[in-house]
């Protein structure tokens, strides 16, 4: 049976992807917090995954030599937050709610890190023969 480094992976190639973008934006967020009239974005990470899945449900490589598709779109669809509570300056940018926001985007990227981790040594093990 052939395999295909995208499916040895799983989710988990793609999720520390856009973990690392939505940390990069988050970052900014959080840069900006003082800044006057920033407005706080974020994406929604479910619904970037959900759009690949479907994107990779219906395009298939028919032929070996043909060019595979890829999933990894060069940009996301940043929305504007919702601020909690006004800001006389009109900065969105609530400082702990995007240090939270962070925090679980590092663990869920440390998370899908470890899984690649372990299926990477589960394969050297198995090339090893132990």
């Amino acid at each position: 049976m052939a395999t295909t480094i995208d499916s040895l992976f799983g989710v988990h190639e793609q999720a520390l992807i856009y973990r690392s973008k939505r940390a990069e934006v988050l970052a900014s967020n959080m840069a900006n917090a003082d800044t006057p009239g920033y407005k706080a974005r974020d994406f929604d990470f479910k619904s970037v995954l959900n759009r690949l899945n479907t994107a990779a449900g219906h395009v298939t490589q028919t032929h070996h030599q043909h060019i595979g598709f890829d999933k990894t779109p060069a940009t996301v669809a940043l929305a504007y937050r919702t601020p909690l509570s006004a800001s006389l300056d009109g900065n969105t940018v609530d400082a702990q709610v995007e240090q939270a926001k962070y925090a679980q985007n590092a663990m869920d990227y440390q998370t899908s890190l470890r899984f690649v981790n372990g299926k990477i040594s589960s394969y050297l093990s198995a090339l090893r023969g132990e």
